[in-house]
C-alpha cells in the first residue's frame, strides 16, 4: 500500500486541547486537512489560524475524499457514534480502502469491536493513542502507541511522524488503547505518591522544592518528580494541560480491561476509586496535577 505522505487528504475529527496542536502539526507537514468538531467555533478558529485546512459541517462531510480519517475525541463511545451512527456518520463519506486512525483514549474492548465493524466495510483501523500532553503535541514529540496491522502502520507512518517522535506497534487492534490506559495508571500512581510525600514532608517542615530536587537525584525519581513537581505542583499553578477527569477515565478503562480478563489487581482498583473521588471533589476542568490538593484534603481530614 502507498504511504500516506503529504499532500494526502486527512479528515480530522476533534479539535480539543490535544486535537488542535496535533492537527496543526499535520497542516504544517503539508497534509490537506478537512476538519470537524461539534463546536463550530473550534472549527472556525482552527481554520482561521491555519488557512490551509478546510472547515466542514459534519463527520461525513469531513470524510468525503479523505485518504485517512483521524479521531481525537473524548472516548470510544463518541468515536463509534462519529464513525458509524446516523446519517452524518463518517463512514458514509469515506471510500473503501480508507484508513481510520483513532488517536483518542478509548476502551480497547470496544476498539476491537470497532475494528471488526470497519473491516466489514473494507476499512482498516489503527488505534493510536498518545502520551506527552499538550506541550509535546505542540512540538511534535508525542509518544504514539499503535494497535493494528504492521502494514497499516507503515502506511500511516508519515502521518504519525508529523505528530510524534516515538511510534511503537504494540500489537493487534486494541493494543494501543490498552497500553495507553496502563501507562496512565503508572503515571497517576507515581503522581499520587509524589504528592503524598510532599504533603507529609511539608507538614514535617521540609521545603517542597528541595524534596523534589532530592527525589530527582535519588531512587524516588519518576515522571511526576521530573516533569510535574517543580513545574506545576510546587508553584501550585497546576497547569499541565491534562484534566483530572480524563485521568480518572483512563484509569477506569485500565480497570475495565482487568475486569474483562477476570484479573484481581488491588492497587489499580484503589487508584480508580481514588481518582474518581478526586474528580468529584476538585470540580470540572481541574488539571490532573491538582491531585495534590486532593491529597491535602484527605490529610487534613485525619
Amino acid at each position: 500500500m502507498t504511504a500516506l505522505a503529504p499532500p494526502a487528504t486527512i479528515a480530522f475529527l476533534g479539535l480539543g486541547m490535544m486535537g488542535r496542536p496535533m492537527a496543526a502539526r499535520l497542516v504544517g507537514a503539508g497534509f490537506k486537512l478537512r476538519v470537524f468538531d461539534v463546536s463550530q467555533k473550534a472549527v472556525s478558529d482552527f481554520v482561521g489560524a491555519h488557512p490551509g485546512a478546510l472547515a466542514t459541517a459534519s463527520a461525513k462531510a469531513a470524510a468525503e475524499g479523505a485518504d485517512a480519517l483521524i479521531t481525537m475525541l473524548p472516548d470510544g463511545k463518541i468515536v463509534r457514534q462519529a464513525l458509524l451512527e446516523g446519517r452524518d456518520a463518517a463512514v458514509e463519506g469515506l471510500a473503501a480502502g480508507a484508513l481510520v486512525i483513532d488517536m483518542s483514549s478509548s476502551n480497547p474492548v470496544g476498539t476491537q469491536a470497532l475494528a471488526r465493524d470497519l473491516a466489514g466495510r473494507g476499512m482498516a483501523l489503527l488505534d493510536a493513542p498518545v502520551s506527552g500532553g499538550v506541550r509535546r503535541a505542540v512540538d511534535g514529540s508525542l509518544s504514539i502507541m499503535v494497535g493494528g496491522a504492521a502494514a497499516d502502520l507503515e502506511r500511516a507512518r508519515p502521518v504519525f511522524g508529523a505528530m510524534g517522535k516515538t511510534i511503537t506497534l504494540c500489537g493487534p487492534a486494541g493494543a494501543g488503547h490498552a497500553l495507553k490506559a496502563l501507562n496512565n495508571y503508572l503515571s497517576a500512581a507515581g503522581l499520587v505518591a509524589m504528592c503524598e510525600a510532599l504533603v507529609v514532608g511539608e507538614a514535617f517542615g521540609l521545603d517542597p522544592g528541595t524534596m523534589v530536587d532530592v527525589f530527582n537525584t535519588s531512587t524516588g525519581k519518576s515522571n511526576a518528580t521530573e516533569v510535574k513537581g517543580r513545574q506545576f505542583v510546587v508553584p501550585r499553578n497546576f497547569a499541565a494541560g491534562f484534566t483530572t477527569s480524563l485521568m480518572a477515565k483512563d484509569l477506569a478503562t485500565a480497570g475495565d480491561v482487568a475486569k474483562h480478563l477476570d484479573l484481581k489487581v488491588p492497587n489499580l482498583e484503589q487508584a480508580v476509586t481514588y481518582w474518581t473521588a478526586a474528580d468529584g471533589k476538585l470540580g470540572k476542568g481541574a488539571d490532573h496535577t491538582e491531585i495534590f490538593r486532593y491529597a491535602e484534603m484527605l490529610a487534613d481530614e485525619s
